[in-house]
């Protein structure tokens, strides 16, 4: 038994719970509807760790494929901290933003027998995959950005509601940064091992953010009386 692919598969039952509760409770808005398409993909991601890991997929294809699933969480994380402090719409140009992802997912097609889950521990997977450091770059630049404006957000007169949602997503951003900065102070030591797990750490350690995005659904959808979320729970008619 594999404790990181059970440990990934209980991590996307919950996110898909999540998911499944949250499309038919909250309102579909630009705000909410990134924060879905973010859980629906940190579950795709557990989902294919746990294929890998506990079923013991090995092809090519399920790492490559795996990575394409979150090579787009961050610019959709940084479009949602924008809709948020900036009210931006997807704009041709703000659909730049995708260009990394989506270059990367091309040019992976073309190496993607590179691609090789070289180990699966308790907790994460590591995985062998070219351009390593550059990718690193451009995974981690759109989270960067996406914490300063949030931090610069929550300190503004702004309106109570935003602000608090605005708070759990920086709480959620900085959470998630976590390993990168140990990973990066690791490798000044000469330890690269948790920088080769980097994504399968994070992804467990988003398992927070997807909490962090159910709340600011919640938060961001006035419920009515026919279909308020927490009168549906306690019962009440």
């Amino acid at each position: 038994m594999n404790w990181n692919g059970i440990i990934s598969l209980l991590l996307a039952c919950i996110e898909f719970l999540l998911l499944f509760n949250l499309l038919v409770f909250v309102k579909k808005d630009k705000l909410n509807i990134i924060a879905l398409v973010m859980i629906a993909l940190l579950a795709g991601y557990q989902t294919m760790e746990f294929l890998m890991c506990q079923i013991e997929l090995q092809s090519s294809f399920y790492p490559y494929f795996a990575f394409v699933i979150i090579s787009f969480l961050p610019p959709l994380n940084l479009i949602l901290a924008l809709s948020l402090t900036h009210n931006f719409t997807l704009t041709p140009v703000v659909s730049l933003i995708f260009i990394p992802a989506i270059t990367f997912s091309i040019y992976y097609t073309f190496v993607i027998q590179e691609f090789v889950v070289t180990s699966c521990t308790v907790l994460y997977a590591t995985y062998h995959y070219p351009l390593g450091d550059l990718y690193g770059f451009f995974y981690y630049l759109p989270i960067l950005i996406s914490i300063i404006l949030l931090a610069l957000f929550v300190r503004k007169d702004n309106e109570k509601e935003k602000r608090l949602i605005g708070k759990v997503l920086l709480f959620g951003g900085i959470f998630i940064s976590i390993p990168p900065v140990l990973g990066f102070t690791l490798m000044f030591t000469g330890s690269y091992s948790l920088m080769s797990a980097m994504e399968s750490v994070m992804c467990k350690f988003a398992f927070v953010y997807a909490l962090c995005l159910t709340i600011i659904c919640l938060l961001n959808s006035p419920f009515n009386e026919e279909r308020n979320y927490f009168k549906y729970l306690s019962g009440y008619k």
